[in-house]
This record gives C-alpha cells, sequence and structure tokens, in this order.
C-alpha cells in the first residue's frame, strides 16, 4: 500500500519505551510498504502505564513493543504470557488478539540467534552488566545455549545476585577478572542519556577481552563498540539485535514473514 492509503480498515502497531527511538517505526512501516501490508507504526512514551495498556485493549491496537523501562512492569497489565516471557518474566512484544492481551520476547530469540551465527565457543566465559528486563532475556538466552561460564554485574544487589542464581552464573558488584568476552546490558552509551558517551567496562578491561557485545542499539556504534573496534576485538551490536527481535514481532503482528533481502533493506533504512 501507498504511504498515504491509511483507511479505517488500518491495523495499529506500536512501541512504548521510556526514550522512544525511530527505528521501529521506520523498520515496520519499511516493511508494511514494500510488502502491501495494511498497517502503520508508531512510537510513544507514557507518563501512565496501566492507562497505556488499557488503550491497546480498548482501541484494537494489533501489537505493541515494549522497551525500558516497562519491560516487567506491564506484566501485571495483560492476560497471558507466552513461555519466551514466562520464563524471563520479562516481556517485550503484547500481541492483541480480539482484547486478549499476550506478551512474549523476542529479545530472547533475538540474542540465541546471534550467538549461533556469529559461532560464539559455547565455553567462553564472560562477564554480563546489567540486572533489568532485557538482561534476563540476555542471560536465560546465554544459559539456555549452553554458556556455563558467566557472571552478571550488577549494582543492585538483590536484582543483580537474582538473576546469577536464576541462571547460574556468579553475580559480581564490581569488575573482577579477565573475562574472553563483555557484554553490556545497561543504558551506558544509549543516544540521548546522561551517559551517552560513557563506556560500559573500563577501557583496559576492553583491551584484554576477545569478544565485545553491547545491546544498545541507538547509535548503532556505540562508545563501547568504537573503542572495541579500535583494539581489533571480535563486535556483535545493538544494531544487528534490534533488527532481529524487530523481525519476530513484524511476523507475530502480520502472520508474515519478509524474505531476507526485505528485512535487510528495512534494517538499513531505518537506521539510516
Amino acid at each position: 500500500m501507498s504511504k498515504l492509503s491509511i483507511n479505517r480498515e488500518t491495523r495499529l502497531c506500536m512501541s512504548l519505551a521510556g526514550r522512544p527511538g525511530n527505528f521501529g517505526t521506520r523498520f515496520h512501516n519499511h516493511l508494511y510498504e514494500a510488502l502491501g501490508l495494511n498497517y502503520i507504526y508508531k512510537a510513544f512514551t507514557t507518563g501512565d502505564l496501566p492507562a497505556a495498556i488499557g488503550g491497546i485493549r480498548a482501541l484494537g491496537v494489533r501489537g505493541c513493543a515494549i522497551s525500558m523501562p516497562f519491560k516487567e512492569a506491564c506484566i501485571p497489565l495483560i492476560d497471558e504470557l507466552d513461555p519466551s516471557a514466562a520464563a524471563i518474566g520479562s516481556v517485550n512484544t503484547i500481541v492483541n488478539d480480539d482484547g486478549y492481551l499476550r506478551g512474549y520476547n523476542t529479545d530472547y530469540i533475538a540474542i540465541r540467534t546471534l550467538l549461533d551465527r556469529h559461532a560464539v565457543p559455547k565455553d567462553t566465559d564472560f562477564v554480563l552488566r546489567g540486572s533489568g528486563g532485557m538482561a534476563k532475556a540476555v542471560a536465560t538466552a546465554f544459559r539456555d545455549a549452553g554458556y556455563a561460564s558467566g557472571a552478571i554485574l550488577a549494582r543492585n544487589p538483590q536484582a543483580g545476585s537474582a538473576l546469577a542464581e536464576s541462571c547460574g552464573y556468579e553475580w559480581l558488584s564490581e569488575m573482577s577478572g579477565w573475562p574472553s568476552m563483555v557484554v553490556n546490558v545497561t543504558p551506558i552509551g544509549m543516544a540521548g542519556g546522561a551517559e551517552a558517551e560513557d563506556l560500559a567496562f573500563a577501557p583496559e578491561v576492553v583491551a584484554d577481552t576477545k569478544i565485545v557485545f553491547d545491546v544498545v542499539a541507538l547509535p548503532p556504534e556505540t562508545p563501547l563498540i568504537r573503542k572495541a573496534r579500535e583494539l581489533d576485538k571480535f563486535v556483535i551490536t545493538g544494531a544487528e539485535v534490534i533488527a532481529l527481535q524487530a523481525l519476530e514481532q513484524f511476523v507475530l503482528y502480520t502472520g508474515v514473514r519478509p524474505s531476507e533481502e526485505q528485512v535487510t533493506a528495512a534494517a538499513r533504512f531505518a537506521q539510516g
């Protein structure tokens, strides 16, 4: 359909985030147009999460992407959790079937896919920084993929130790040792935030590791990824994560799976 062909049959999809970005809007709308689907996608934020979730149900919004800080807070407001979300206790996608809201976690799927795609050795030891909803998805994906030697670095002792225990990992309140891989699952380095120019791991840690994985997608080249590239480290970026998880959301909303070429084009457009 044309970008201007909006009518009463057009289905709305949306996102809710503390700091909305443009990636999802550009990615989904690009694919709707390419595939001739009568959908439109819009990004939102909210100071009233219960009202926002109620609006999804009442207005027939087909789907909603959920980002920080709403991934756990939305759970009591929806009707059912898919196993991908229930096992983690974190939701990044809501699908509305005639007023019945079901929560999914496509972040988990994206992380598992990337670990396989990049053939990261299963015996790689790692430190994951973060303990929020996204960190739960990432840590659980690592555990389920067979990575046994890991640690959770988190300043919050309750959340950090709980996540570490649930995945069979060690909890660290501060960096210790020199792991083969470091994984950032915090807002450090995210565009628009107070720590946008900061490194999630100290330069000497980056220098001594082999693999740097930053799930922050905006900007595509975070300070941590730039430093890792300077030091010729193997990197996995948040841009890869966001494209894969957005693809799975698109399939849940529309029932259509685009071709690899269409997804690549949409991701390129979304990052432009």
